[in-house]
């Protein structure tokens, strides 16, 4: 009986990884992509209208602090005529924003 629960537990384990790791790829896929690329290069028609950075070049991923990018995600980007370059994303959990920080740390070349 202690087998098939230490299973259970494990297998449960398991699928909330999984499920976790699917739903930061949705969430790069709907929410950020659009700018940074699938591939987070930032070639995109919005991505190089805006400025977004390279996120698989290590000097940008150096530069980049967590905080920082936690902060950019839940209040957004404004340049220094105060021009949106990327809205919040206030709606996400701070589960999903650190899940989505690791994913762009995964990101470097």
């Amino acid at each position: 009986m202690k087998k098939i629960i230490i299973l259970a537990v494990i297998f449960g384990f398991a699928t909330a990884i999984s499920a976790r790791a699917a739903d930061v790829k949705d969430n790069w896929k709907t929410l950020c992509a659009k700018c940074h690329g699938e591939d987070g290069k930032g070639q995109t028609k919005m991505g190089q209208r805006l400025g977004a950075k390279d996120f698989t070049d290590a000097k940008v991923q150096a530069d980049l602090k967590d905080d920082a990018a936690t902060k950019a995600i839940k209040e957004g980007l404004k340049n220094d005529d105060g021009k949106t370059l990327m809205k919040p994303f206030d709606a996400l959990s701070d589960d999903e924003i650190k899940a989505l920080v690791a994913y762009v740390r995964g990101l470097k070349s």
